[in-house]
Parts: structure tokens; C-alpha cells; sequence
């Protein structure tokens, strides 16, 4: 076998299936859909998770335990580091100015959380939802404000 020859055999692209053309075909008379009942009739849809009448998976398992999906909360969460290399001294920072520089991108239901990592030189104007202690704590301590908005 050659180099070459490696992907001889292989193709791109699979026939269609042509059904309905001809006892002949393989695939004629029913098309391959069997005889009468729901699924050889035209617009039958099946639920995906639908197991024949079977009691589904999702009914079949245990449910335990406690579930709060539905009250938790969505921050975009932002570093300080990122602040310093973004902003120049004495910026008014917001959740506006953040996308606008592509720090927070995609949808954050509850706003902005700034966190403390990194560290800071400059004086800034923070305006965000929530801020760790050892981020307000860094904002306030390089001459800057830490601004909550509710």
C-alpha cells in the first residue's frame, strides 16, 4: 500500500436513499415506513424522549435532595487585574464601560461581581452589584470608590 492509496474506497459524500420509486428499488410501495399506524402517515412526529409506552427515564429515577435552580443568582464576575490593564487612573467603571471594552460579554441576569484578585495602582470609580471585602477593600486602598448599585 502507497501513501497514496490511504484514502481510496473513502467518499465525501453518501447517496441519498431514493425511496417510493419502484417495488424494484429496495425501497418502494411503503418507502420503507411499513404498514399503516401513526408512524406511516404524513406529519407523525415522535417525542424524542418517548420509550414505546416504557415509564420514560426521566420519571423512572429517584428524585432526592433540594433544588434551587431556579433563585440563583447569575453575576458577570470581573477581577481586579482586569480593571488595571484595561482602565486608565481615575475611569468611571460600570457594567456599560465593561462591555464596551469586552470584559463582560453574554448575558448576566444579576449584574456585576467584582472580585479581589490581582492588584490595583490606580484610583478607580467602581459601580457594580456586589464586591468582595478584599476588592473594596484594594479599590479603596489605591485612592478609588467602591460604588454599590442596586
Amino acid at each position: 500500500m502507497q501513501i497514496h492509496d490511504i484514502h481510496s474506497g473513502v467518499t465525501t459524500y453518501k447517496n441519498r436513499k431514493r425511496i417510493g420509486r419502484g417495488v424494484g428499488s429496495g425501497n418502494g410501495k411503503t418507502a420503507g415506513k411499513g404498514h399503516k399506524g401513526h408512524s406511516s402517515r404524513q406529519g407523525y412526529k415522535q417525542d424524542p424522549l418517548f420509550e414505546g409506552g416504557q415509564m420514560p427515564l426521566a420519571r423512572r429515577v429517584p428524585k432526592r435532595g433540594f433544588v434551587n435552580g431556579a433563585f440563583k443568582k447569575d453575576f458577570a464576575i470581573v477581577n481586579l487585574d482586569a480593571l488595571e490593564k484595561a482602565f486608565e487612573a481615575g475611569a468611571e467603571i460600570d457594567e456599560k464601560a465593561l462591555r464596551a471594552k469586552g470584559i463582560v460579554k453574554g448575558r448576566h441576569d444579576d449584574g456585576v461581581k467584582i472580585l479581589g484578585d490581582g492588584t490595583l495602582s490606580k484610583p478607580f470609580t467602581v459601580h457594580a452589584v456586589k464586591f468582595s471585602e478584599s476588592a473594596a477593600a484594594k479599590i479603596t486602598a489605591a485612592g478609588g470608590r467602591a460604588v454599590v448599585v442596586s
